[in-house]
């Protein structure tokens, strides 16, 4: 079955990144079917990035748009489908819809860099859908060179470069995402557990990682 896996894998990765122009590949889940694909695909020589967390492709599974690593066993499993995308080869992971302890702890744990949505201030980078960001309905149609016969009913162009701006600078700066916009919140019982299984596995610097994260989000 994973022979299957493998193979189909890396045909429909090579298919995506040849007709669509990528320079990598994204997969969400931790699931062993997930890992040994990313690990096929890696030694396919493709990049790839995992995705951990609140996986939109998989939202009938998880029951709808659901956070994830809300309780200590959760909390974990985070962590470690994190660390084991990193062993196969992934060169990022995004972590979505999770406390920001439990990224704060994913983000030490792991060698390579995480990317944040809706995670906490604390992955090596953000990231937000553009619709979403710029309060847009449906992407626009952009074009290099506006043709002569189009007449611009407006400027939409400035106030998207005016956003981005802002969202960068922010990001940059380390004011956002603030304890606003970090809404997933792990219980106190539920965090010293996971800080238990953490120093349990090992990962003190991951724990620390984590309390830190946590009183940093509470006092903010």
């Amino acid at each position: 079955m994973f022979r299957r896996i493998r193979a189909s894998a890396v045909d429909t990765a090579v298919r995506v990144l040849k007709e669509g122009g990528m320079d990598a590949i994204k997969l969400e889940g931790g699931a062993p079917s997930r890992i040994t694909a990313a690990k096929a695909i890696v030694e396919a020589g493709i990049a790839v990035i995992g995705h951990v967390g609140l996986t939109p492709q998989a939202i009938s599974v998880l029951g709808g748009f659901r956070p994830q690593g809300r309780n200590i066993d959760s909390a974990v499993k985070v962590v470690e489908t994190a660390m084991a995308l990193q062993e196969v080869g992934c060169f990022s992971v995004v972590l979505e819809c999770v406390p920001a302890p439990v990224a704060a702890a994913t983000t030490s744990a792991l060698r390579i860099p995480t990317i944040g949505i809706g995670a906490g201030p604390f992955c090596s980078g953000q990231v937000l859908v553009y619709h979403d960001l710029l309060g847009m309905m449906q992407h626009p149609h952009h074009a290099k060179v506006t043709p002569k016969f189009c007449k611009q009913f407006g400027q939409v162009g400035d106030v998207i470069n005016k956003a981005l701006q802002e969202y960068k600078e922010e990001v940059t700066n380390g004011s956002f995402p603030g304890s606003a916009h970090s809404p997933y919140k792990i219980g106190a019982a539920d965090m010293d557990g996971f800080l238990n299984e953490l120093q349990k596995l090992g990962f003190n610097d991951a724990a620390s990682a984590a309390a830190a994260a946590a009183e940093k989000i509470q006092t903010s």
